[in-house]
Order: structure tokens, then sequence, then C-alpha cells
């Protein structure tokens, strides 16, 4: 060949374009994109990871789940070291937060907040245009069938249960919080597939060529289907309403969806091992923390059952979750999330040794749970003459979650839920109460006020959880931490039914966060004006306000000693969506009038819904 001469160069502008060399590029180039974002919120997450590292939230359970201590079986009460914190004052936190509270803003129907719609927003742009850029789709659609294939280690990375990303992004970044992506990434590969599909069919009608026939069409109009049948049942109504039957779909779906593009492009292999990385670091994790446990289920009335899970005393921190799978009446392979309502025994002012979770009747799981140890309980009565609760086997899978922010940061705490979200924000109460009055605020926890305002439907639901606040308010009575218990109930059922707690008021009315929060922050000389001001604020919470009835919502910062301000602001709000939203709303609105002034307004947020 050298004796003719180099051979002769294309131009670039006559090439033939080549999608199998050209579009894997682009798959690169995604990619990189999205590990450069998840990099640079780790890099954003370390301040937070460290101080939980230092003060043991980040690592507690996290491989090896719930455990049970051999050595200090007899548990005995911690001495109370009262100590009163010196006064702080947060600024560059207050400054973070107070910039971080833009992007908290959520609108009603919406299942995501500011921040959330803007990466997703980010996210599918540059999904769209690594899709277009310097293709030609409508004569070779790979490119979009290229990027779909790329969106596999997005989907597994923030779909599974014990996904390493949460480690790294520290406490209150479990899956429930990172599953938005994972739901918007299937989303993105459901385009990219649909795209290259279409173009794909048509340019096989305009040609006249079969659609069906070759394994390679074949396997790829399947492929398509099942897709589309995962997409389809994956929205919110289908989850909500039939669960079971979405999650059956779901694991059937992505392991049909995983053989038929396989058989459809070789080009799909090397994306299949990532997720098969994530998914089998997730089940090993999984078989580490599995545990099969004794229980005694107690059912307090027919909407709520208590399920004291016995002999665990560590492996959990405050605001966490379980899987929770009941050997009951052949209903052995459902298992649920149910929140962990108490501390742990070392940091709880509840004594005992054992995990308590808390049913509430919801759904046939729940009915059938309670209506089991209802009758249970009857038949040991009869037999026995007494109430011990009914035992049961339990296998415990956990825990999860937790709470982004650590109420110790704070001087001034608002915890507010709504029905069965009390199980949340009680075990937080539980643990900073413990920390601050048992245990002497062993990590330097500044916090002093708390407000503890629970909205439930009727009276009776007060006696789901009136021990654990009896004894809760019993700790910090006579000590540094001022807590407030406010109660308010939307209907006048059964008001009979309201038990004696310290501190505690019962209020028939509909609050509004915003309401709660401005009380809290206003000084006891500018009660009036900060009465009057709320009057007259618009907002988005102003229909709510509407509908309270009854006596006006008791003054909560007038039964707390004033602190100051500066000290900063910690606000979790646990129940059903329109709840979440409205304290997100509020924390938006406060922290940018008076969020440098508070000292940084934290929140978080739980949301009981699927």
């Amino acid at each position: 060949m050298s004796d003719f001469g180099a051979p002769p160069e294309i131009p670039t502008e006559l090439q033939q374009y080549n999608s199998y060399v050209e579009d894997p590029k682009w798959q690169r180039k995604f990619s990189i994109i999205w590990a450069v974002g998840v990099g640079l919120a780790v890099l954003a997450s370390v301040p937070h990871v460290v101080r939980a590292l230092r003060s043991g939230r980040l690592l507690r359970g996290w491989l090896f789940g719930v455990s049970e201590d051999l050595k200090n079986r007899n548990y005995s009460p911690a001495v109370s070291i009262d100590t009163v914190p010196p006064k702080s004052r947060r600024t560059v936190s207050g400054v973070l937060e107070t910039l971080w509270s833009t992007t908290l803003w959520s609108l009603p129907g919406i299942e995501l907040d500011l921040g959330q719609m803007i990466v997703i927003a980010a996210y599918l742009a540059v999904l769209i245009i690594c899709i277009t850029m310097n293709a030609q789709l409508m004569d070779n659609p790979n490119r979009a069938g290229f990027l779909a294939l790329a969106q596999f280690p997005v989907v597994f990375l923030f779909g599974t249960k014990n996904s390493i990303l949460s480690l790294l992004l520290g406490p209150g970044h479990g899956y429930e919080k990172l599953n938005y992506i994972h739901r918007w990434a299937g989303r993105g590969m459901f385009i990219g597939a649909a795209v290259h599909g279409a173009i794909w069919i048509n340019n096989h009608i305009v040609f006249d060529l079969p659609i069906l026939g070759q394994q390679k069409e074949t396997s790829g109009v399947a492929a398509f289907g099942v897709l589309c049948v995962l997409i389809l049942t994956s929205f919110r109504p289908v989850r909500r309403y039939f669960y079971q039957w979405f999650f059956l779909v779901h694991v059937l779906g992505y392991v049909s969806f995983f053989i038929t593009i396989c058989y459809h492009t070789i080009y799909a292999v090397p994306w299949i091992f990532p997720p098969l990385a994530f998914y089998g670091f997730d089940m090993l994790l999984r078989l580490f923390r599995y545990r099969i446990k004794d229980a005694t289920l107690v059912p307090i009335d027919n909407n709520m059952t208590l399920i004291h899970v016995h002999d665990c005393d560590d492996g959990w921190v405050a605001g966490q979750h379980v899987r929770l799978r009941v050997f009951f009446s052949g209903r052995v392979f459902e298992s649920h999330p149910l929140t962990i309502l108490n501390a742990p025994p070392s940091s709880s002012c509840v004594p005992g040794n054992s995990l308590t979770l808390a049913a509430r009747v919801l759904g046939d799981w729940t009915r059938a749970i309670n209506q089991y140890a209802n009758e249970e309980q009857e038949r040991m009565v009869t037999e026995k003459g007494e109430q011990p609760g009914v035992p049961v086997q339990v296998m415990i899978d956990g825990p999860y979650g937790g709470s982004s922010i650590d109420l110790g940061d704070y001087e001034s705490v608002l915890l507010v839920a709504g029905g069965a979200g009390a199980t949340f924000t009680l075990g937080l109460l539980d643990d900073i109460v413990a920390r601050c009055v048992k245990l002497g605020r062993p990590n330097g926890e500044k916090t002093r006020r708390i407000e503890f305002a629970w909205c439930i439907r009727s009276f009776g639901c007060i006696q789901w959880f009136a021990p654990m606040l009896t004894e809760i308010a019993n700790t910090v009575a006579g000590t540094s931490l001022d807590l407030h218990v406010s109660v308010f109930v939307t209907c006048l059922c059964n008001p009979e039914e309201v038990p004696p707690i310290p501190n505690l008021d019962v209020t028939v009315s509909r609050p509004t966060v915003t309401a709660l929060l401005r009380d809290l922050v206003s000084p006891p000389v500018l009660k009036g004006k900060a009465a009057e001001a709320e009057a007259d604020a618009k907002s988005i919470e102003s229909a709510s306000e509407a509908g309270t009835v009854g006596e006006a919502t008791p003054c909560a910062s007038a039964r707390l000693n004033w602190v100051g301000l500066g000290g900063g602001v910690g606000v979790c709000a646990a129940g059903p969506e329109s709840l979440t939203r409205e304290a997100q709303n509020a924390v938006a609105r406060v922290s940018l009038t008076r969020g440098l002034e508070l000292g940084g307004v934290g929140l978080h947020t739980e949301l009981f819904a699927i």
C-alpha cells in the first residue's frame, strides 16, 4: 500500500453518520454530566455528614440494623443531668438555611417542591440535548435508544432501598427522599425509547418494511411494551390504591425488560451491570439487617394498633422507619413501612428495651392486623382474665430514612403532625428531651423550647400515645427545657377522652403551620401585633384558615419561656401531603422575611403517603 501513497480522506461533510460510533459518545457525555451533579451534591453535604458522624447519627444501624445488647439486659433509667445551654447565635448556618429555604415552595397537586423541580428540569434538559444535538434522528433514531439505555444506572442508584448515595448525602436522604429522581429517570428512559421506537416504526412504514418478524424488531417492540406497562403502573393513583399489585408488576416488569432489551441490542449488555451492582448491594445489606423478633400487638381501639418488638436495644435513630412483616393469618409475604415511635433505650424517656411501631388502620393490611389483635385479645381475656397483648413473630428490615436536621442544633423547635404522622414527631420529641434532660446535652444540644402540635380528628385519638406523651412531659417538668403540647381536634367526638397530660392544651380548631411558626418566634410583647399581622396576611394557607372552628388557637409561646432570637428554629412536619406542603411554604415565607434574624429555619418533612 505504501507504493500507492496514503489512502484518500473523505471530507467530514461527506462522511456517512455512524451511530454505533458517535451515539455511545453521547451516552458517556450524559453519564459524566449527571455523575458530576451527584458529586457536587455529595461535596455540598460534607459538613452535614461530618456533623452526623461526630454525633453518631450517620452509621447507627446502617450496616447491621437493629441490634440487641446482651451484656446490659437489665435496663436502668438514666439519671437526669439537667444543664442550661449557653445563649448561641447561628450566623453562617442561618445564612445558608435562609438561602436554601427559597427552594421549598410547593404548589398543590405537585409532588415536587421548587428545588426538586429545578433538579428534574435540568436532568430532562440535559437528556433532550444529548438526544437531539448533532443527531440525524429522522434518518437514524439510534441516538434516542442509546440515551434510553444510559438511564439504567440512574434509575437503580436512586431507586434501591439501600443506596450508597443515601450514606454519602447524610441522614434524612433515604430512598423515600431520592425516589423522585428514580421515577423521573424512568420517565426519561421512556422518552428516549418512545422517540427511538416511533421514528423507527415511521421509517419502516414509509419504506414498506415489516415491523415485526426479525428478532431485533420483535424484541424491541416487546421491550417497549414492557416499559409502557412499568410507566403506566407507577403513577401515584396506582401506587397509592393498588400498591401490592404495583410492586409485583414492577419487579416482574424490570426483569422482563432486562431480558427483552438484551435480546434487542448487544449494546444494552454493558448498561445492565451497574443496575445489577446497585441491586446486589441493596440485597446484601438487607440480608445483614433482617431480624426475626418476638413482638406483642396491642390494639388501642379500632383505628390503632401498637406493635412492641422485643429485645431491641440499639441500631436506629429517632424518626427512622422499618419495613415490617407480621406472621399472621397467612399474610407473611406482605411488608409495610412503619415509623419507629420511640428513640433507642439509651436516649429515650420511656423505660424498656423494645422498638415500638404504630399501625393506623388505613388499608386492608392494617385493618387485618387490628382485627386479629382485637379478636385474639378477647379470646385471651376470656381464657385468662387479663389483657397482656397478643404475641406474634415479626420480621423487620431497616432502619431507613430519618430526619435531615438535628433538633439539638436549634434553640426553638416546632414539631407538627397530622394523624398518624405523630409517630415521627413523637420519636424526635422523645430523643431530644432525653438528650437534653437525661443525658446532660452530650453533643452540646442548644434546644431550650419545644412546641409539639398534633392535629387529629377526634379526642379519642389522644389515647393512642397518651402514656408516652405523659412520660415525656413528666421528664421535662422542672427542667431547663420548656415543652408545650397543643392538640387540635377537628371533630367534637368523645371530649371525655382527653387524658391528664402536663402542659397540654386541646383546642377544637384547624391551625395553620404559618400561625404556629410565627407565634413561636414572636416575642411576648409583640403577640398582639403578630396576631393582627397574621389575620391580615394573604397566604397559600388562607383556605385552611377559613375552615377553622371553635376556640382560638392557644398562644404557645406565651406558655414557653422566651429565649430571644438568633439561636435558630427547627421545624419538623409529618402527615398528609397538604400538611407537609403547608409546612414548606410556611418556612419559606418566614425565612424570606426573618431568616437571618432568627438564625435560620431548618425544615424536615415526612410525607405519610406512597
